[in-house]
């Protein structure tokens, strides 16, 4: 007898999805994803980034105030994949910030570590990668020129550095100098707005200078995080660049779109991002399609409960208490969103000053109430309409000046990933 509710649904899933409840039950895979099979063996070989292999190849994407150690390992483990910091600015880690260098430290289980670093003058991204190899503290580094924060590119930082060939140029030969037999990757967005690209530049610079890999998330800085990523700008780029991984970042929700993504563009390795807030199991979903398996149902709220009084306990852990169960309320909002009652959990879980106060407000919810399914794809995270990029002023004028900005954002902390 077919489960109500899903008849439609079922006639139109492949052959192995027709198995529910050996598979996801198909009221949790979206409509473009309804033809996507599973990996086939052989399918998407391991990402090769220098002495290191990432099998699958995944990326968690960095972002600030987010992926510290304590959400890191969470979603470690569930599958594994190549972790990367939250971003961390160059210049206060050669002027030893103590908050910045708590930021670049990795619980003792992480391994590969992988640390994001941003940078936009070539003197001090080499410092701080120097000191960073010199002192074992990594064994994969990022450099961010995709950051579409105003306060960012206003100073000639993030997802305005591309505008300038030489300028990117400078600074990534200085990392990858720096760097030695540790892999450097760069991560950048289409450019600045319709009328600006620069991801092709910048994705033959990487490749000209020794990067190991490119990672494009397929929107522009003016577009933030609005719309769809446009993902045949991904194809594009892997057309361009020949000799190292392309990565596509933007609009994974669903593990199913990690494969589609890459079976549409030709890309070898996905960077997910605000897919995984509140729902860091995409990452055992993405395990299993890799690995040719059907992923399971989404957990119910009881086991979704479970893992975000984990994820509390590691947050409280790193940074103590209260501050840690404070840093969670946020995240508290991205675990519960789209579950009947919700906004009236939100509305406790928000004033959350302890694991005792989170626990007794979960345990008030149905532990058997299923994931609903419009979460699935429920946006998370930044919020944003299209923007006017802002530049420094005369930021145009010369575009092959390799001169890093005089208004630096270097001692500020960050606030993206990009």
């Amino acid at each position: 007898m077919t489960p109500p509710g899903r008849g439609r649904d079922r006639l139109l899933a492949p052959p192995a999805r027709l198995g529910y409840p050996l598979g996801m039950d198909p009221v949790y895979v979206s409509p473009a994803n309804r033809s996507v099979v599973p990996a086939r063996p052989g399918e998407f070989a391991p990402l090769a980034l220098g002495p290191l292999t990432v099998d699958p190849p995944v990326v968690l994407a960095p972002m600030a105030g987010i992926t510290n150690p304590p959400f890191r390992t969470l979603c470690r483990s569930f599958g594994a994949g190549l972790y990367v910091s939250e971003m961390i600015a160059a210049r206060a880690l050669v002027e030893g910030s103590g908050k910045t260098l708590r930021l670049a430290g990795f619980d003792p289980e992480e391994t590969p570590r992988s640390l994001q670093l941003y940078g936009v003058d070539p003197h001090y991204t080499g410092e701080a990668v120097r000191w960073l190899v010199a002192e074992r503290r990594v064994d994969h580094l990022d450099l961010n020129f995709g950051c579409p924060v105003r306060k960012v590119t206003r100073r000639g930082g993030g997802a305005a550095i591309p505008v300038k060939p030489n300028l990117l140029r400078g600074i990534v030969r200085a990392a990858v100098e720096a760097a030695g037999d540790v892999p450097v990757t760069i991560k950048f967005r289409i450019g600045i707005d319709e009328s600006l690209h620069t991801y092709l530049d910048a994705g033959r610079i990487a490749e000209g200078e020794g990067c190991a890999a490119v990672m494009l998330h397929a929107r522009t800085a003016a577009q933030l995080y609005e719309g769809q990523a446009d993902w045949s700008t991904i194809a594009r780029l892997k057309e361009a660049v020949r000799t190292i991984p392309v990565l596509g970042n933007g609009d994974v929700w669903e593990a199913f779109d990690a494969l589609r993504m890459m079976r549409a563009t030709g890309c070898d390795g996905v960077v997910v991002g605000r897919g995984c807030l509140g729902r860091p199991w995409l990452f055992r979903d993405l395990a299993d399609v890799f690995a040719g398996r059907e992923p399971n149902d989404p957990p119910q709220f009881g086991e979704v409960a479970r893992i975000m009084l984990d994820h509390a306990k590691r947050l409280a852990d790193w940074m103590g208490r209260p501050w840690g169960v404070r840093d969670f309320r946020k995240h508290a909002t991205w675990y519960t969103k789209g579950f009947p009652g919700s906004a009236r959990l939100r509305d406790a879980l928000i004033r959350i000053e302890s694991l005792d106060q989170l626990e007794t407000i979960v345990a008030g919810a149905d532990a058997s109430e299923r994931f609903p399914p419009a979460a699935m794809r429920a946006r998370r995270g930044k919020r944003s309409r299209r923007q006017k990029v802002a530049l420094p002023e005369g930021y145009l004028d010369d575009l092959g000046d390799p001169t890093p900005p005089a208004a630096e954002l270097e001692s500020t902390l960050a606030v993206s990933g990009g």
